[in-house]
């Protein structure tokens, strides 16, 4: 939920989401134009601080939401600096760094660094509905777009009973011993499930209600000076972009 909080209260809340999503597909391009993992770094650098500087995300809050990612990443730029070797006869195995792919591997990290930083800076700044709206205009889907607005609400959903539970628990002392939370969480993962599976098939009665009958659209959103901040976000990006083509 941390995304979400984000979201909705930063100071670029009100800035058409055309904009940021041109400035996050720039950071993108400027990371794959990157000759170098210094260069890639430093786009990674640049949009970072626009999300944490120019939209006023707390650097604390922004290092929660990408931790998860970062690990992920960290983790698979370990499986690409070794090599699995099975033996010749004796069948035992081993590890072995591959020195000759390190440069190549950190080309590859700080790119993915630097697209992980562009696409948090607009998960960070543009709440869904106007990210479902930005995409819709890019014409995409509508099956997709239906699908997200749909996990979209079942994950606050979800999140509410979820504390809602935990909160009847503890207010029984569900969580006093080691012994009680273990009985606490199982009934918690059970009463979860059940729910999961009764709003799954509330959710297909509403669907079949609605004879698929288009798609799910919503009241989209006025943003006063777009034109100028979507000159302002493409002159940034393509400036960025110039400046990973020209450094070494």
């Amino acid at each position: 939920m941390l995304t979400e909080l984000s979201a909705y209260s930063n100071r670029w809340r009100k800035v058409s989401p055309v904009a940021k999503g041109c400035f996050s597909l720039c950071g993108m391009v400027a990371a794959f134009a990157s000759g170098s993992p210094r260069t890639a770094l430093l786009v990674a650098l640049l949009v970072a601080m626009a999300a944490i500087f120019g939209a006023g995300i707390p650097p604390l809050r922004y290092l929660r939401v990408a931790a998860p990612a970062l690990l992920f990443l960290a983790i698979s730029c370990l499986s690409l600096l070794v090599s699995l070797d099975f033996g010749d006869t004796s069948g035992a195995s081993a590890l072995h760094p591959i020195v000759s792919e390190f440069p190549r591997t950190a080309q590859v990290c700080a790119r993915s660094l630097a697209c992980l930083a562009a696409l948090l800076f607009l998960a960070l700044t543009t709440p869904l509905p106007d990210i479902i709206s930005l995409l819709r205009r890019c014409r995409v889907p509508d099956t997709l777009l239906d699908l997200m607005v749909l996990c979209y609400r079942t994950l606050f959903v979800l999140s509410e009973a979820l504390h809602e539970t935990i909160t009847a628990q503890s207010a029984r002392l569900g969580y006093g011993s080691f012994r009680l939370s273990l009985r606490s969480l199982g009934g918690l993962v059970a009463n979860l499930t059940v729910q999961v599976w009764q709003r799954s098939q509330a959710l297909h009665l509403a669907t079949l209600a609605r004879n698929n009958d288009g798609a799910l659209r919503f009241l989209e959103c006025s943003y006063d000076n777009s034109s100028v901040s979507i000159s302002l976000a493409v002159t940034a990006g393509s400036l960025m972009i110039v400046l990973a083509l020209l450094l070494p």
